[in-house]
């Protein structure tokens, strides 16, 4: 059995490599639980990433009301693009559950 060894080898490459794509992810997102906020909004992780890519979070994680509404004026039509049963309500639900800063401000 000589493939075995490269079989093994190539499970636990693909196992590396995942685990570094979903690092990069969350890095990307500021650590955001991109899989959660995703399933929760009922669109794919690839969605969300995708219109959060756009989105500008502040660095400091203390954004102006005005930056936080800037942010989802981008991110809400994206999102309603792939699950159009996002409401502006639902969004700030969900992202108020995993906001680093915490809730939105007014």
């Amino acid at each position: 059995m000589k493939i075995l060894p490269y079989v093994a080898i190539l499970v636990l490459g693909g196992l590396s490599l995942a685990s570094v794509a979903t690092s990069e992810t969350h890095a990307a997102n500021g650590k955001r639980p991109t899989d959660q906020i995703s399933q929760d909004l009922g669109v794919t992780e690839t969605e969300f990433v995708e219109c959060f890519s756009n989105v500008r979070p502040d660095r400091n994680h203390n954004p102006s009301g005005a930056r936080q509404h800037m942010n989802k004026s981008i991110l809400l039509p994206c999102l309603q693009s792939a699950n159009p049963e996002i409401t502006n309500d639902l969004l700030d639900e969900v992202m108020d559950r995993y906001r680093p800063e915490g809730p939105m401000r007014s």
